[in-house]
């Protein structure tokens, strides 16, 4: 992308025809700056141009927020809408699983943050945004070339949005985990700023490099462990990276699948994993058949050589996350040799959150809006990354179960752990908004102090009342009957 436009590829992502008229990314930026030729800009000007934008919103602006606002959308609504397309027999599991507490709500309500989000003051500039920018969205993985990787994790809401909404959804979500480990309300605003600051410092150092540097980089995981103040979060860290990567995929064969006749298969635990009651029938084997060359047609023509080498045996359904959930996601099983397996996860792909609230619209499928944002945002994917639309029109991304996986252990964190926890998102925020988005130019929005930092920490405070409010609602919806658990 350019540094002015932050276009997508040509014909894949656009303004939108009403976006046109209105103050977003180029009408904000000084037009000096944007009629200058990029090997006249120095990055003085670009951060110039950044803090030009705080003209329109500044920074202090962030910290508002009105909890139930009046004019703003039922959430409750909102949820509903959203079933719309997944399996009916599942919601239940999703509402269980957001009412387990303020945070499990949280995860679960993307689509009401974003609507909220739009109503916020923002700068204007967009950048490739998460979408569901939450901290357990964020962890260890191995990449290609197998380092060990702290990144974000999470794309299935990936959208151009401003970049703003990603930091206020972070920030956010540290506040009310905080208190769902029954911290004080300074600890969750305090590691709310934290965020905001790693998030600033690091777009400084990054707006310093030269533009491949800067796309290059990447946060070590072993690194980040050993800045762990904590001895004993950090002696448990070491431990389970080990773990996981001595997890290999024989290891996942024998917790996920078994040997039935004589013949590889994923061991069924409704309602959690389950094969289609179809899944004997010549007609869905042959939608399998169909939907593997869709997917190997969107893998690189070097990994289809190594996808090549893999017989598919067996899929099922498999319940995943909080969002996810009554969307179809599935789990296939493939062989290349004995005692050589390989899982791949199927996921499918809606809308985003964002894209309703978005300036941009895209033509791209949503199989292929996930793919596309992840390799943006992400300092190295998955080498089994894909898409495909499959023969029911739903629209779907793939990539391997799990490659040395590690997810934070949040509910245990102390009020020291969550800081040191939101550093390391917020520089992993950075280095994602970064290669999308100009560094200098956001780091002239938001400076060198503390404005920005506690105007975003005031407004997590806040929205953290407002989810508060939201879970209570849910419940009630559920006392009501207008939502149904399993257990109601």
């Amino acid at each position: 992308m350019s540094n002015k436009s932050r276009g997508h590829e040509k014909g894949e992502l656009k303004l939108s025809d009403k976006a046109q008229n209105k103050p977003f990314k180029r009408a904000t930026l000084d037009a000096a700056y944007l009629s200058k030729p990029a090997h006249l800009q120095t990055r003085k000007e670009r951060y110039e141009a950044g803090r030009a934008l705080r003209v329109k919103y500044p920074r202090e602006s962030h910290a508002e927020y009105e909890v139930n606002s009046s004019g703003r959308s039922d959430p409750i609504e909102i949820m509903i809408e959203s079933n719309e397309g997944r399996i009916e027999g599942l919601l239940p599991i999703r509402y269980e699983r957001m009412l387990s507490s303020p945070f499990g709500f949280f995860r679960g309500a993307a689509a009401i943050m974003a609507s909220d989000l739009a109503s916020t003051p923002s700068s204007g500039y967009a950048v490739q945004a998460c979408g569901d920018c939450h901290l357990l969205n964020f962890g260890a993985f191995a990449t290609p070339e197998r380092n060990i990787v702290f990144d974000i994790n999470d794309f299935d809401e990936t959208f151009p949005a401003p970049w703003e909404w990603d930091l206020k959804r972070l920030a956010a979500s540290f506040v009310i985990a905080s208190r769902n480990n029954g911290h004080k309300k300074s600890d969750g605003i305090a590691a709310a700023v934290k965020v905001v600051e790693s998030y600033r410092d690091r777009l400084r150092e990054l707006s310093e490099m030269n533009t491949l540097e800067a796309w290059y980089s990447f946060l070590d995981y072993r690194s980040l462990i050993e800045l762990t103040e904590d001895q004993e979060l950090k002696k448990r860290r070491r431990k389970v990276l080990n773990k996981a990567i001595d997890r290999n995929s024989a290891a996942e064969f024998v917790k996920l699948a078994h040997m039935k006749d004589g013949k590889p298969r994923i061991k069924d635990n409704p309602p959690l994993i389950y094969h289609d009651q179809n899944s004997e029938s010549a007609e869905f084997k042959k939608k399998m058949e169909i939907n593997r060359e869709l997917y190997r047609a969107s893998l690189p023509p070097d990994v289809r050589v190594l996808f090549d080498r893999y017989e598919f045996v067996d899929s099922a359904l498999k319940v995943v996350g909080i969002g996810s959930v009554g969307t179809v996601c599935a789990i296939a099983l493939f062989f290349a040799a004995e005692n050589d397996p390989l899982f791949l996860q199927i996921k499918e792909a809606r809308q985003s959150v964002l894209e309703p609230y978005s300036n941009f619209r895209s033509t791209l499928s949503n199989g292929a809006r996930v793919l596309i944002g992840q390799r943006i945002m992400q300092a190295a994917s998955d080498i089994f990354l894909g898409h495909y639309v499959g023969a029911s029109g739903k629209h779907f991304y793939v990539r391997q179960l799990r490659d040395v996986k590690v997810r934070p252990m949040v509910e245990i964190f102390t009020p020291a752990n969550m800081l040191g926890f939101a550093r390391n998102c917020g520089w992993a925020l950075a280095r994602a908004h970064a290669r999308s988005g100009d560094p200098a130019i956001i780091s002239g929005y938001i400076g060198k102090g503390k404005v920005f930092a506690e105007a975003i920490g005031q407004f997590a405070a806040t929205y953290q009342k407002q989810n508060e409010s939201d879970y209570q609602r849910l419940v009630a919806a559920i006392r009501e009957g207008r939502i149904e658990t399993s257990n109601t």
